[in-house]
């Protein structure tokens, strides 16, 4: 699978990607990621990617030029599943996001900074538009990061326990059940007499009943849903 990221702060995005699960999977041949540089694809001289907004207002706006020219390159060279829009005001990223985004082969994710994006770039290219939650960061490249991060656990041969990711939270619709390791004692609290039972029928009884428990406590929205 292949992301192709488009920043005008790549050196953002290189401790996310150089460590613990994405490196593996990029290792392995599992995943590509990409980040290109905004600034290269600026026609003046000084590859400034931004301007002052139409209509008057605080803040710069990034120009649809570089972004135009980037986005054209990359499509010319290859087909994309989709291309994304980091943007506060898309659509809240969620597990079946990441899962449909993980059947796909290439993810183009284009990271908006300043003020935003020039709106005809949306119009034109953007095929999704996806937010990370309900607050304003200082750039696309973080969420970028997170999206990645999200979809790429779920390809097949990332985890070393291909189990691992089909019962995280949200991945059947609820919370995950609490989790114990060694020791099954520790300053008096102990871990449920069930996870050392032995008994798998009545462990994976115990867990339901606990996501259940835990999500109409903590995301009673999920069970709406």
């Amino acid at each position: 699978m292949r992301f192709d990221i488009i920043t005008v702060l790549p050196n953002l995005l290189d401790s996310p990607f150089a460590h613990s699960i994405l490196q593996r999977a990029q290792k392995k041949g599992l995943a590509e990621i990409h980040v290109h540089n905004l600034r290269e694809y600026s026609s003046n001289k000084q590859k400034s990617v931004d301007d002052y907004p139409y209509g008057g207002g605080s803040g710069m706006v990034m120009q649809i030029e570089p972004f135009a020219n980037c986005i054209e390159k990359l499509m010319a060279e290859r087909d994309y599943d989709e291309i994304i829009y980091m943007t506060p005001d898309g659509k809240t990223l969620n597990q079946d996001i990441a899962n449909a985004y993980s059947a796909k082969k290439n993810l183009m994710i284009l990271c908006g900074h300043y003020k935003g994006i020039d709106q005809r770039i949306r119009d034109i290219y953007v095929t999704q538009e996806i937010s990370v939650g309900d607050y304003v960061l200082s750039g696309g490249e973080l969420p970028a990061a997170i999206v990645v991060d999200a979809v790429v656990r779920l390809l097949p041969g990332v985890l070393s326990d291909e189990t691992s990711a089909l019962s995280d939270s949200f991945q059947d619709g609820l919370l995950d059940a609490p989790i114990y390791t060694r020791p099954a004692e520790w300053r008096g609290h102990r871990v449920p007499d069930i996870l050392l039972s032995g008994n798998e029928a009545k462990i994976t009884a115990w867990r339901h009943e606990q996501q259940l428990q835990r999500t109409t406590e903590r995301r009673p929205d999920l069970l709406d849903d």
